[in-house]
């Protein structure tokens, strides 16, 4: 038994199979019968795995950590799926409003090793989702397991109540003057490539900053000169715009139809139904993969970041998303949105010079 419990620890140390792949074998060669036994022998190996845990799940989160391989064996699976278990239990009773907010997260290597440990134990917890609001709920208390074990901070400010207070103007201004320093910095580095310079780290910032903007230089340039107008001027009326938007949405209008729409189903009567869409995951994959990772979230408060990120979870939302299109049918949860009023002009207090932006959960956009 010792030189097998040495194996065990020469394999742990020397990186020779990933952390999916080391749960694999220790179900297959421990059988439930026999894991009190295996425990007693392996005491000592088992008491160093929970100290190097412990010390892993508490370490603050480095830009410069060690190796992804490494970091990943010394998360405790277990340890994750108790965590993930304790997220789910507390989420599941709290409404939608009160969720905290997820962070961005810093892609550092040992935040990417916690995510690939996360997504194979996901894999039972989806199997068993019933629907895409379970399957939403489920990502969410993921990723949220995620932010506890590396240690993120996480804010509990009302998302969807509006009762935030107005942002002063001092804070405001110092938001402005961070951006101007960002921007210059940006305009430096992008000056220095332009002129032949091709360090790392010149290099990086470029590819970051033409992200999702496939090459676009004026598309880049506009976005750095954008003006903000939001926040920074009177409101207008809460009883006008409620009246407002309401003469567009809830009174009925009765439309008159004119002789066109006959002309126009004749001409369409010709046309061949188009073929049944079938949803795969790689078509999932595909469209998550061009999505930005951290534009606002809905209601359940998911960022694209994670569904990229939490690879397992696109089967799942392939078979869902047929589902729904062949019932024709939606939850409320991906029909229901977060409506934001931006002023088109500063100072504007007439609320038809407001336009609605409305965020959807993610989900529901793929």
């Amino acid at each position: 038994m010792k030189d097998t419990v040495d194996r065990v620890r020469y394999i742990l140390r020397s990186n020779t199979f990933d952390v999916t792949e080391l749960e694999r074998l220790r179900r297959e060669a421990v059988p439930l019968s026999d894991e009190n036994a295996a425990a007693e022998d392996a005491a000592p190996q088992l008491a160093e795995q929970t100290a190097n845990v412990n010390a892993a799940v508490n370490t603050p989160v480095v830009v410069d950590s060690n190796d992804d391989r490494t970091v990943a064996q010394e998360l405790e699976l277990e340890q994750m799926r108790s965590t993930l278990e304790e997220v789910i239990v507390e989420m599941r009773s709290t409404p939608l409003e009160n969720r905290p907010r997820l962070p961005r997260l810093a892609l550092s290597k040992r935040n990417r090793a916690v995510v690939r440990a996360m997504n194979p134990i996901m894999v039972t917890y989806l199997e068993a989702s019933r629907d895409l609001c379970e399957t939403d709920s489920i990502l969410f208390e993921a990723a949220l397991a995620v932010c506890h074990i590396i240690g993120a901070k996480l804010s509990t400010a009302e998302r969807a109540t509006g009762q935030s207070s107005a942002i002063p103007t001092w804070r405001i201004r110092i938001r402005i003057e961070e951006r101007i320093a960002k921007a210059r910095a940006l305009l430096g580095r992008l000056i220095c490539f332009r002129s032949g310079n091709t360090r790392p780290t010149i290099v990086r910032t470029v590819r970051m900053a033409f992200a999702g903007t496939n090459s676009d230089q004026k598309r880049l340039y506009k976005s750095l000169e954008r003006p903000i107008v939001s926040g920074t001027g009177p409101a207008p009326n809460q009883a006008d715009t409620v009246a407002f938007w309401r003469s567009l949405w809830l009174e009925p209008v009765n439309h008159n139809e004119g002789p066109w729409t006959e002309v126009v189903a004749s001409q369409c009567a010709g046309i061949m139904p188009m073929d049944p869409v079938i949803i795969t995951p790689d078509d999932v994959a595909e469209v998550v993969r061009r999505a930005p990772n951290w534009k606002s979230p809905g209601l359940d408060g998911l960022h694209h970041y994670w569904l990229k990120v939490l690879m397992v979870c696109h089967a799942v939302l392939a078979r869902q998303f047929q589902e729904a299109l062949n019932q024709k049918s939606l939850p409320s949860l991906f029909t229901t949105g977060i409506t934001h009023l931006v002023p088109k002009d500063q100072g504007a207090t007439d609320p038809s010079k407001y336009r609605p932006i409305t965020c959807l959960p993610h989900t529901h956009s793929i």
